[in-house]
């Protein structure tokens, strides 16, 4: 925004910015006593090709708050700020720039000039990022810090890798996995996970014409035969070799015409049109394996070099197959589904791949050589023109049953949205199921917050965790650092890159592929190494982010291993199955333990209609705007206290933060400009006697209780919430009640400046980790001499107990209050206008009675009561002397221990029923009983 457009709140907040880097109060703060030690938390690097969304600065608050009050609370919080460099997010920004459409595009462009391109552009955002983090009131370190593309990082991600390695925990292995063909690379369980998408598709039944075989003709219903299978993927059946039953379900011939029969499971024919009248003969799926029927292409039948290729185009039985949906027989493609991989392997099948790894058909699949099998398109009429081109061959062959359309959730890529591929390919894989018992274990002594996700989103994915595709065909990201052997295939992992120059006699100060691909390193056998091509995946980066942003183990050792695991961290609720997944992992694999102690999930802010986020729906308000307009600390103040941090959707409102900015700092900020415009310099203290300082003290010792067992559970709501609550007693009663007392010189009204200087000075403090800049603009305002400069360099207030029956009574006393003035109200009398009594239900002592009446504007306040806690015989006898006299004494000694004096005036009435109705005055406090 503009300068003219900027709200006071935020000049104010860049005054206090200049004040905190003019005194360098940050520095300060990681240089005072910490008596309690390190506090390690782990800040995830943002990638700084686009500037902060309310993504990064909800997470970016939490990990500032947090810090902030381990800080005060005593202990030493590094916070050294970190840059995400890797990866296909920057690849795909650079290949767009450049125009790039497929990976070979990056091949003939150059791998070296590609990768220098996207290391010139990764910190494109770099500058807008070092003023954006500190606007919002975070303190983090981000001159020194650390870069994944760096040297040091990426040794360190060597390290980890060999030592996994050297646990026999990484294997090479050939399967079925799901890949990218805009990208041609392979993707993990957890980035499939994310982009999951509700599409359209066609799902075809097909014919499969049973060949005459000795095995046909065991089950009786003749040679004209066609098996029906169903698939929801046309495109992969140029690559059929099997069909698949199930060996329980019971299966029937159907005649459709004379003699002529399909074979289909019993539990479908009604979805599939087929008569009960026509049907006959019922088999067991096991009964109709070995049948072998003609392929539906004959591209690779008809190989004679096809290896396993007797196995193939035949029936199988598989565990895998139900009676749920389709027709019970299943089409069997292995190199494009895990299930159909496993059958393969089991069974022998012959492999037949005839698709490229960019989701071209091959050559030599010649009715639909080089169409895309799934093209990335909003046009349903290019998305399926493959499928829709296979349908058509089925029609023209007499192999087309029937088609429908379905909705389903279908993979695409989590960075450039297309569809993916369950493809047949080698990677490299680190053996989780081969940890999972530590895995599980360890996650045990890790706190969550919300508590729920524990065992629910991160335990559930945790228990159903699979090996870890860990190779990437690319070429921004740190590399494998294995060498193999041309000639004896001998391996070679490095896990520093000290061991690489010396075995390769080279000087390295570059460790990206286009670099280390031209290292070669003398085998023993006299053959030469060089560098298997495949990257890693970039979350092998991040979750070794705890020792790489260090250089561990080559540099802080000792400083590491005693801060490990670290006692924080706090992400977005889509980390529970990335990153935090994969730093529980890693630290599993390595040591045996859990990589971090408390966690913070947050959810996503969402438009104010609860729709997604979106800049080209502008249905949001910019975030630096919304500072510019009501200041950081109403921001924060909103996020932290709302549902977003217990990872719900918040459906952000501009209204909201507009509401903190009035409710909670406006009032703040009153009441110290109340404070300053009487202060005396006298020294806070709360020793005050009267009642409404006893009791906002009171209130202060409560809210402290709550906002401390709030941070210290990493409840961000229950440490905020209160705070409000505790503002609107300062700032509405207390304030309100006692400004007359501050107008006047003398002992009450020094107490009254003494414990406002105390309560302001401590609610500073206590919001300090929430709402830095005004918590500092108060602090500054009542610290007195010897304390220090700033509320971020003083300690967390003391816990007191809490006078909890002077709280309680001073609730039920404004609730009085606010029934008194309803009744005025309701009966159109002014408050201004005073009245002479106000009758309460119930007897409260005389101090509070005092202030209710002040409140109301009555000049007694008569309190009822049933019973008086006299000696029943003393008071018939006194009465029975008529000696009323020592009847008030005693009335007035009984009041006394119910909190009034015994100077008062008493006033006994005998009625005909036998009762006594005794009236007691004290200044304006009027007490009715009725005694037998």
């Amino acid at each position: 925004m503009e300068e003219m457009g900027k709200s006071d709140a935020a000049k104010r907040e860049e005054e206090i910015l200049e004040f905190w880097e003019g005194n360098k109060i940050f520095e300060k703060s990681l240089k005072k006593s910490a008596p309690k030690g390190e506090f390690a938390f782990y800040d995830g690097p943002p990638f700084a090709t686009g500037l902060p969304h309310y993504g990064h600065i909800v997470a970016s608050v939490i990990k500032d708050a947090i810090p902030r009050y381990k800080t005060m609370r005593g202990y030493h919080v590094p916070r050294v700020w970190g840059w995400d460099c890797h990866g296909l997010p920057i690849e795909n920004i650079v290949e767009k720039e450049l125009g790039f459409k497929h990976k070979k595009d990056i091949k003939e462009y150059g791998v070296a000039k590609f990768n220098e391109r996207c290391r010139e552009q990764v910190l494109t955002y770099v500058n807008e990022w070092e003023k954006i983090i500190p606007r919002i009131g975070r303190w983090a370190d981000m001159k020194n810090a650390y870069r994944t593309m760096d040297k040091s990082f990426m040794e360190s991600v060597w390290w980890v890798f060999k030592q996994i390695y050297d646990k026999g925990l990484v294997y090479e292995d050939y399967r079925s996995m799901h890949i990218c063909t805009r990208c041609e690379t392979t993707l993990s369980q957890t980035e499939v996970s994310e982009g999951y998408k509700d599409v359209k598709d066609i799902a075809v039944t097909v014919k499969f014409k049973a060949k005459s075989t000795a095995a046909l003709s065991e089950l009786g219903i003749g040679q004209d035969v066609h098996l029906l299978a169903w698939t929801t993927t046309p495109w992969t059946l140029p690559g059929n070799v099997a069909l698949a039953v199930g060996p329980d379900i019971t299966y029937r011939a159907v005649q459709y015409e004379n003699g002529k029969y399909y074979v289909v499971a019993k539990e479908r024919m009604a979805a599939l049109g087929l008569s009960d009248a026509n049907s006959g003969l019922e088999f067991s799926g096991r009964q109709l394996v070995g049948l072998e029927y003609e392929p539906l292409f004959d591209y690779y039948a008809s190989d004679a070099n096809l290896k396993n290729r007797e196995n193939g185009w035949k029936v199988y039985a598989a565990d895998f197959i139900t009676a749920d949906t389709g027709t019970g027989i299943a089409h069997e493609a292995p190199a494009f589904g895990a299930d159909d991989w496993e059958l393969l392997k089991r069974e022998h099948l012959p492999f037949v791949q005839h698709v490229n790894e960019d989701g071209t058909m091959k050559p030599e699949v010649l009715a639909f050589a080089g169409m895309e099998v799934k093209p990335k398109s909003d046009d349903d009429r290019v998305r399926l023109a493959t499928d829709i081109a296979v349908l058509k061959h089925l029609q023209d062959n007499d192999n087309f049953f029937s088609k429908e359309n379905i909705a389903h959730a279908y993979p695409h890529c989590w960075r450039c949205d297309t569809p993916l591929l369950n493809y047949a390919t080698s990677s490299w894989f680190i053996a989780i199921e081969k940890i999972k018992d530590i895995l599980l274990a360890t996650a045990k002594d890790v706190a969550w917050s919300p508590a729920h996700i524990k065992e629910g989103r991160f335990g559930k994915w945790l228990e159903g965790a699979r090996d870890w595709s860990i190779s990437r065909q690319r070429f921004w990201a740190s590399v494998i650092p294995m060498w193999t052997c041309e000639e004896c295939k001998a391996r070679k992992v490095f896990g520093s890159v000290a061991e690489l120059e010396e075995a390769s006699g080279e000087r390295i100060d570059d460790l990206h592929k286009h670099v280390l691909d031209e290292i070669v390193v003398p085998c023993s056998c006299g053959g030469v190494m060089r560098r298997i091509p495949d990257v890693l995946d970039t979350w092998f980066d991040s979750g070794s982010m705890p020792y790489a942003s260090r250089h561990y183990p080559f540099e802080d050792k000792q400083e590491f291993d005693s801060a490990f695991p670290a006692q924080f961290i706090g992400e977005g609720q889509d980390q529970t199955r990335a990153w935090f997944y994969y730093l529980h992992v890693l630290a599993g694999a390595l040591f045996n333990k859990h990589a971090f102690e408390n966690v913070i999930v947050n959810g996503i802010v969402l438009a104010e209609d609860g729709k997604k986020m979106s800049k080209r729906l502008k249905n949001y308000p910019d975030p630096m705007e919304v500072v510019e307009k009501y200041g950081a600390d109403a921001m924060r103040f909103y996020l932290l206290s709302s549902s977003v941090v217990v990872a719900e959707d918040l459906a952000f409102s501009e209204k909201g933060v507009d509401e903190i900015a009035k409710k909670n700092i406006g009032r703040l900020r009153n009441v110290l400009s109340f404070y300053t415009l009487h202060d005396t310099g006298i020294t806070a203290n709360r020793m005050s006697t009267h009642v409404l300082d006893r009791w906002i003290v009171a209130r202060l010792d409560k809210t402290i209780k709550e906002v401390t067992e709030g941070y210290e559970h990493y409840a961000l709501d229950s440490a905020t919430r209160p705070l409000s609550a505790f503002i609107d007693d300062l700032s509405a009663w207390y304030v309100r009640r006692s400004r007359d007392r501050f107008k006047e010189d003398g002992p009450d009204a020094d107490a009254a400046r003494a414990t406002l200087r105390f309560v302001l000075k401590h609610t500073a403090l206590l919001v300090a980790p929430v709402m830095p800049f005004v918590s500092d603009e108060i602090y500054r305002s009542v610290r007195e001499e010897g304390e220090p400069e700033s509320v971020h360099l003083a300690e967390w207030p003391d816990r007191h107990e809490a006078n909890t029956e002077l709280i309680e009574a001073m609730a039920d006393v404004r609730t009085l209050a606010s029934e008194a003035l309803m009744l005025r109200q309701k009966a159109g009398i002014v408050v201004r206008q005073p009245l002479p009594s106000f009758s309460i239900p119930r007897t409260i002592p005389e101090e509070l009675a005092t202030v209710l009446a002040d409140e109301v504007n009555v000049k007694n306040v008569i309190m009822h009561a049933d019973s008086l806690s006299l000696d029943t015989r003393l008071t018939q006898e006194l009465i029975a002397e008529g000696d009323e006299r020592a009847f008030a004494r005693a009335v007035a000694e009984a009041r006394k221990n119910e909190g009034f004096s015994t100077k008062d005036s008493v006033r006994v009435e005998h009625s005909d029923d036998g009762k006594h109705n005794v009236e007691l005055s004290t200044g304006p406090v009027r007490f009715n009983l009725r005694i037998n």
